[in-house]
């Protein structure tokens, strides 16, 4: 549709809509934009997103914490999912990655209301529960529950995403990813390369 406009008009395109909302507009790159029509993503786009929703000081804080093998506590995974918020959820993220099927995304469709209700859960917890997510038992889990105004099987959901979310980044970490995405922040560049990939 815009392009057809740009046809009619004769004015350029200088933002483009991927969602919603107005922070949704993103500068309108042809070559950019082409790729993602054609599945090949839009990597650069992405580190630019992350580098404007992004805290760098929790990120970084966080990677120290996976770098010293530090388990990921409830409080900083309530932080991710409201920077995640901030960044428009993972279909916004994975609308960018290269090689992803329609299919792909369309399993990936944001529901802000998912992010918001796990936030509610942590929010529900005390404080040694953030810290300590091992000693939630079938007794607290019913407390927070109750708490959140949420059924107990969300409570274990969020708890075994979090348990996912620690494994993945001591594995990031192993292989040096965070410290190159960390560094490709701080240079303001592109995207870092990984390791066996070509």
């Amino acid at each position: 549709v815009a392009l057809s406009v740009r046809e009619v008009t004769g004015l350029p395109i200088k933002l483009v809509g991927t969602g919603e909302k107005v922070d949704a507009l993103e500068p309108f790159v042809p070559a950019r934009f082409a790729s993602r029509i054609l599945g090949m993503g839009d990597v650069v786009g992405l580190v630019e997103q992350v580098q404007k929703t992004v805290d760098r000081e929790e990120m970084e804080k966080l990677a120290g914490k996976v770098k010293q093998g530090k388990s990921i506590s409830l409080e900083d995974y309530r932080e991710q999912l409201r920077q995640m918020l901030n960044m428009g959820g993972l279909e916004q993220i994975l609308d960018k990655l290269p090689g992803l099927k329609p299919e792909q995304l369309a399993a990936a469709k944001f529901d802000p209301k998912v992010f918001k209700r796990q936030i509610g859960i942590i929010d529900s917890m005390t404080p040694k529960e953030r810290r300590h997510p091992d000693v939630i038992d079938g007794s607290r889990k019913r407390r927070i529950a109750a708490g959140a105004g949420l059924p107990v099987q969300d409570v274990s959901r969020l708890l075994k995403q979090h348990k996912q979310l620690t494994k993945t980044m001591k594995q990031l970490s192993k292989g040096g990813g965070m410290q190159r995405l960390l560094g490709a922040m701080r240079k303001g560049g592109g995207p870092p390369q990984l390791r066996g990939r070509r």
